[in-house]
């Protein structure tokens, strides 16, 4: 008696967690993002429609031999870049933030950039431009989004 009591709460527990588990749906681009290079293309959240700079953003960004991928979103007056480095290149990762940075601002003066290679902000980046393309994330809820991210990067930082 005391055994099937305990094999039950242990099957409980076991199906509990793999529901808990399963909650989170990614699609198999921002699942795979972190493990190869998925070139994410571009995101504009912006209200105005003029022109946009993320594509020559992120082909400035590419154009850095240590990055092999980012991810790019443009807000009103900010603009998100996250990227990954090359293996070789993790110790340099500072000075290639730093000059990244450098070269964006004076490429854009008139954009606001943050730039981060840490993964979580990639991956975020990812999936908020899934949901922009799906059209599952409105307009504002994709502004609210882009804006945790910013924040996000500031407390990892």
């Amino acid at each position: 008696m005391k055994n099937s009591l305990l094999i039950k709460t242990w099957l409980l527990i076991i199906v509990l967690l793999m529901i808990g588990c399963s909650h989170e749906q990614d699609s198999k681009e921002s699942r795979l993002s972190l493990m190869k290079t998925t070139q994410p293309a571009p995101v504009k959240i912006r209200e105005q429609q003029n022109r946009s700079i993320s594509k020559q953003v992120k082909n400035e960004v590419l154009q850095n031999e240590a990055i092999y991928d980012a991810a790019v979103i443009e807000g009103d007056k900010k603009v998100l870049v996250a990227y990954k480095v090359k293996h070789f290149y993790r110790f340099k990762m500072k000075k290639i933030e730093k000059n990244l940075q450098k070269q964006l601002n004076h490429q854009f003066p008139n954009k606001k950039f943050i730039v981060s290679s840490d993964y979580k902000i990639f991956l975020e980046s990812v999936r908020l431009k899934e949901a922009i393309t799906d059209q599952t994330i409105s307009q504002k809820e994709a502004k609210k989004r882009f804006n945790e991210i910013i924040k996000l990067t500031d407390e990892i930082t």
